[in-house]
């Protein structure tokens, strides 16, 4: 369990954790930085958007779930794509891969306390598909020796239970109204004219159980509500809201626009950045509300 002055995670399956926050009154906001794709390696990353992100996380106590491609890692001599001049000069070593992750452990070591959950991505399933080794596993064991924090690993996709407590009264707890989450990291391509949206829909089928549903992947961001009708074991009908969230990336494609892969492929730029999840709890119900706002 990796436990906060403010909140604590816990795994309580190998697919699913749960985030609860210690609150002392309905008036406070519990705050969460979602991000995905950060590139952290690719010259064309924002580091230091992602540097600004965490240190206002750090600031307010606020974990950070880590939806997956931490990493590029498309620079190695085994990959067609590879272009030298497009590694930064820390990684311009014959340990190419030692030294992504050494790098960027440096980088997140300030806001370590902070990393709540690192999910996989793409990239780190291609590197470990075809060289047998886990960059998401790497980065987080090397963060736990270098800092003794509990990061938490987690897969391709999972669940994520978002609880509010009362300090120092576990009857203020509801776990029934807790805030169910799924993430993925995301599958399909950029959709330059859908943005992905009509994945929304697919999704709310097979994930019903599901408040909020997070991906990333295809560098879009955008925030899609569905509203549905519901029923009760007690026969009362009622309407929810499944929140559909499609999180953008650190990395800019794009750039001006005179050339590169996202230039020759067609895609328009992409936008850049995170999501701010804030909740509270509300009523005599106890019933988690919440809210989002961009990242940038």
């Amino acid at each position: 369990m990796k436990k906060n002055p403010r909140w604590s995670l816990e795994r309580l399956s190998p697919s699913v954790h749960r985030l609860t926050f210690e609150i002392k009154s309905n008036l406070e906001e519990c705050r969460v930085l979602l991000r995905s794709d950060a590139h952290h390696d690719n010259p064309q990353s924002d580091n230091e958007m992602e540097r600004r992100h965490l240190s206002e996380a750090k600031k307010i106590n606020a974990p950070v779930i880590d939806n997956g491609d931490a990493f590029c890692a498309m620079q190695g001599r085994w990959d067609k794509r590879s272009d030298k001049n497009k590694l930064k000069p820390e990684h311009q070593c014959i340990d190419y891969l030692d030294a992504l992750v050494t790098t960027y452990a440096d980088f997140l070591k300030p806001y370590s306390n902070q990393l709540a959950i690192m999910g996989t991505g793409n990239h780190e399933t291609g590197i470990l598909k075809h060289h047998e080794t886990n960059l998401t596993s790497r980065l987080v064991e090397r963060l736990r020796t270098m800092t003794g924090h509990d990061i938490q690993e987690a897969g391709y996709t999972s669940w994520i239970f978002v609880t509010l407590k009362y300090t120092g009264n576990n009857k203020g707890t509801n776990p029934s109204n807790s805030i169910k989450i799924w993430r993925t990291h995301g599958y399909g391509g950029a959709a330059p004219v859908t943005k992905g949206v009509i994945q929304t829909n697919r999704r709310a089928v097979y994930t019903p159980d599901a408040n909020m549903i997070i991906s990333g992947h295809t560098h879009q961001e955008w925030y899609f509500p569905i509203q549905r009708q519901r029923v009760d074991r007690y026969g009362n009908v009622f309407q929810d809201e499944q929140l559909h969230i499609s999180m953008p990336s650190y990395k800019d494609g794009y750039g001006i626009g005179e050339g590169g892969w996202e230039v020759e492929k067609g895609f328009p730029p992409a936008p850049r950045g995170a999501v701010w999840l804030k909740l509270k709890m509300q009523g005599q119900n106890k019933r988690i509300v919440w809210e989002t706002s961009r990242a940038k």
